[in-house]
């Protein structure tokens, strides 16, 4: 696991570590709050690197741990020893910023029990003051609102070492049975020439080299697949760059048996060629 990149967040109370933990999620790097930092050594000595493709490793690590101030500098120290690539993130804002946060969800400051809030913010602020200079980025999120900040992180997460590819899953469906929920970008192929018209062809799916000579010979067909095909070819790194993770591309016709399965598949053999991370599913295709 010393190969993968780890993050660690920290900061004031109410920064947006939470939001900045889901950004890294949504990167695809494995996330875990709240980690005791005893117990950080263990974990890394787990096998998750090679069960699963993530993009590195990201725990939130705060004051809410009891002990955490006195414990990490031993252990973040040894773990560099042993060779880990890890850095810290420490998040922060304003006084006035933390107070309106705090009075707009309610939640209880960590070390406000027994005195005011602002004391509590104070508080934390000089007991974390050591871990902010030894932080390797400093976020004030002050002026972030939640998508921006998760931009911000989403632009972090991107520098790491090694990134989970965006997963691409090519789906066709009848309109008949509803359109998927899931899906990012819906294409209607209903324009095209029907083959369940055709008595030879009716029985068969678009998966049949009989259905798919009558689909795509066909000067429209073969415009739209163009056309189309150009389209994406300009979305994907696009997505790619933005950070996504999956992207459904679903291509619907009445049934899902015949139009939508061809032109899913030619689609599918087209981004192939340059995504490996594709996958293709025929939602209706034997209903």
């Amino acid at each position: 696991m010393k190969n993968l990149k780890i993050i660690i967040i920290t900061g004031l109370s109410g920064s947006g570590k939470s939001s900045a933990i889901a950004a890294f999620e949504d990167a695809g790097f494995y996330c875990v709050d709240n980690l005791p930092v005893a117990l950080l050594p263990k974990f890394l000595e787990l096998p998750i690197q090679s069960e699963t493709n993530i993009a590195g490793l990201a725990f939130v690590m705060d004051l809410r741990e009891k002990g955490f101030l006195s414990k990490y500098p031993i252990i973040l120290e040894s773990l560099r020893e042993k060779g880990y690539n890890f850095s810290i993130l420490f998040l922060e804002a304003e006084e006035d910023i933390l107070l309106n946060r705090y009075s707009q969800t309610r939640r209880h400051h960590p070390l406000s029990y027994g005195k005011s809030l602002l004391d509590g913010i104070r508080t934390e602020k000089e007991q974390l003051k050591n871990l902010r200079k030894a932080a390797d980025k400093i976020i004030d999120t002050s002026r972030y609102n939640v998508h921006e900040l998760k931009a911000v992180i989403k632009d972090i997460a991107r520098k790491s070492k090694k990134l989970v590819p965006m997963r691409i899953n090519i789906l066709s469906f009848g309109f008949k049975y509803g359109t998927p929920h899931d899906a990012d970008l819906i294409i209607d192929v209903r324009f095209l020439a029907n083959p369940y018209f055709i008595s030879e062809l009716k029985d068969l799916n678009g998966k049949s080299a009989e259905v798919k000579n009558y689909v795509l010979n066909n000067d429209e067909t073969l415009k739209f697949l163009e056309k189309y095909l150009d389209l994406l070819n300009f979305l994907l790194p696009l997505y790619k760059k933005e950070g996504k993770t999956y992207l459904t591309v679903a291509i619907g016709c009445t049934g899902g048996r015949h139009r939508s399965v061809t032109i899913a598949e030619s689609i599918f053999e087209s981004i192939l060629r340059t995504y490996k991370e594709v996958m293709i599913t025929h939602r209706d295709i034997d209903l």
